[in-house]
């Protein structure tokens, strides 16, 4: 991952617009700003979610609250608390998914 040429920009998260992803179970909120090819988002899966599909993309993501579970296709999984994170290359090891039982904030630069 490059960071594309860009200004200092302060991002109040709080204050972009959230857009709504159904997954399986439950749903994904993301306020995203994109530079170039580069996306960086805080996403918050509501409690219950499975995310609909397995991503093959490289992520860094960092949790913030709540638990995430990220499941690996070939069968892995693991489970993230605040203060943890995991990165991942472009179609690296396997394909992933992210599931919450009890809901997560996670930011992720993509």
């Amino acid at each position: 991952m490059k960071i594309p040429e860009t200004p200092f920009t302060i991002a109040n998260w709080a204050e972009l617009p959230a857009a709504v992803y159904p997954g399986e179970t439950g749903q994904a909120e993301w306020r995203e700003i994109n530079v170039g090819d580069l996306r960086i988002r805080q996403v918050d899966y509501s409690p219950d979610y499975v995310a609909d599909h397995w991503c093959d993309r490289g992520h860094v993501l960092y949790v913030l609250s709540g638990e995430l579970v990220v499941e690996l296709k070939d069968g892995r999984s693991f489970t993230l608390l605040p203060g943890t994170s995991f990165h991942v290359s472009d179609y690296g090891d396997a394909p992933h998914r992210a599931c919450s039982r009890q809901g997560a904030q996670v930011f992720i630069v993509d």
